[in-house]
């Protein structure tokens, strides 16, 4: 893919914050790849509260299932640091949404990771895979 290279958090409509502790790193000193993976679900959540698409698991039939992620790494972080987690919505398919994650190391001033989920509706009364439901459409053009 040649996509064009992420270098800032431009075009990212929402953006989370966290710090870096210094339990995040590992044995070779710098953010354990899991942690990204953790700050990509949480600003993830955070963006899909801001659209008013139901995260909670009570009582609901259609809702949300991670059915795909990666995470490239650009740049190794450590303690101290902050990040700043991008998340935008990079495309909508019938039966799910393709999210993008970027976060930005406010110390070093750049991209560290960049990353890619697939958000599948799932309707938790049938077992199965859903169809994006019109609400979230209207909620996902609060993003434009």
């Amino acid at each position: 893919m040649n996509e064009k290279r992420i270098e800032s958090l431009d075009g990212f409509k929402h953006l989370s914050e966290y710090k870096v502790h210094w339990s995040d790193m590992d044995a070779a000193l710098h953010v354990n790849n899991l942690v990204y993976m953790k700050w990509f679900e949480s600003a993830r959540i955070e963006f899909f509260d801001s659209l008013d698409i139901d995260t909670s698991f009570s009582e609901r039939e259609i809702g949300l299932i991670l059915g795909w992620q990666d995470c490239k790494y650009l740049f190794p972080v450590t303690y101290p640091d902050t990040i700043k987690i991008g998340t935008r919505i990079k495309d909508v398919l019938v039966d799910r949404l393709v999210i993008q994650t970027a976060a930005w190391s406010v110390g070093h001033k750049r991209i560290c990771a960049i990353g890619t989920q697939e958000i599948i509706p799932y309707d938790y009364a049938q077992l199965r895979k859903a169809n994006i439901p019109e609400q979230w459409k209207t909620n996902l053009t609060k993003t434009s």
